[in-house]
């Protein structure tokens, strides 16, 4: 090799997500204490994070959100660090599914005493007599005795029954006030009506809640971490707006909006994929 010739060798990024933040942070020589302060993201989490201990936090959007924001504080490449959490979070949970649970083996010796085997042995009998007069009903119901009501009063008490649990389920419905409660600090969020006017638009902090007008015209949400922020409707929980990390606008938030997206995403199923063609 000649002396005059120069090698450019690209340092390799080495570690994960969270020893590369901490190591960009004290490049920066910046506490952590300062960074809590800069991101609003609470000490505890930010240290959490540094150690790469994703799965501790509250939820995966929680990561996903606090490592993105952390970046970008530092002036890191957030969307590279997003898909490296992902990674990590992804390993983890395959590395927990793969773990086989732990097997103790019981003492040879405890063997099971002469009452409790004649138990089982009346429980077993009990339970075969239970199967066998079951299956002569199912399979021969004319040998029962006769019904001592008429099919039509059967058919009413059918009917009877089965429109008690519909009744309940609608008399369930929660009512009241709705009232937003911020789970994480620095959530923005702005609340307004129909007509564009503001009713509410703040920083939130963890534990800060907001109420939504009860003669509000159409009130409705704008916000980036509808994760963040938990929903109750006369002090019962409801589903979140999102559980992704992800930002909404002209949401509607009334009890009544807000009860009808809970029922249609409850009631929705998936579309698989599509195969790819061959």
């Amino acid at each position: 090799m000649k002396d005059d010739e120069i090698v450019d060798e690209t340092p390799i990024e080495t570690g994960g997500v969270g020893e590369r933040l901490r190591k960009a942070r004290e490049d920066q020589g910046l506490e952590l204490s300062q960074v809590a302060a800069e991101t609003r993201i609470p000490h505890r989490h930010l240290e959490t994070i540094e150690e790469g201990r994703f799965t501790d936090l509250p939820a995966r959007t929680y990561a996903v959100g606090f490592t993105r924001t952390y970046a970008r504080m530092l002036g890191l490449d957030e969307k590279a660090i997003v898909d490296d959490v992902r990674a990590e979070l992804a390993s983890e949970e395959d590395a927990g599914r793969a773990t086989p649970a732990k097997f103790e083996p019981g003492d040879p010796a405890r063997v099971p005493g002469r009452g409790l085997a004649l138990f089982a042995l009346l429980a077993a009998i009990l339970l075969l007599g239970g199967i066998y007069a079951f299956y002569r009903s199912y399979f021969a119901p004319g040998l029962g005795p006769a019904p001592l009501s008429g099919e039509s009063e059967q058919v009413a008490t059918t009917q009877d029954e089965n429109a008690a649990p519909a009744q309940q389920q609608v008399a369930a419905a929660p009512s009241g006030p709705v009232v937003f409660t911020s789970e994480m600090d620095g959530t923005w969020v702005k609340f307004y009506d129909a007509e564009g006017e503001r009713l509410y638009e703040a920083q939130m902090d963890e534990g800060d809640t907001f109420t939504v007008p009860a003669d509000a015209q159409g009130p409705q949400v704008w916000t980036g971490r509808p994760y963040a922020l938990s929903i109750t409707i006369g002090g019962e929980d409801v589903p979140k707006l999102s559980e992704e990390d992800e930002i909404i606008r002209d949401v509607p938030v009334t009890a009544e909006a807000l009860l009808a997206r809970s029922q249609t995403s409850a009631t929705s199923t998936p579309t698989p994929p599509a195969t790819p063609a061959t």
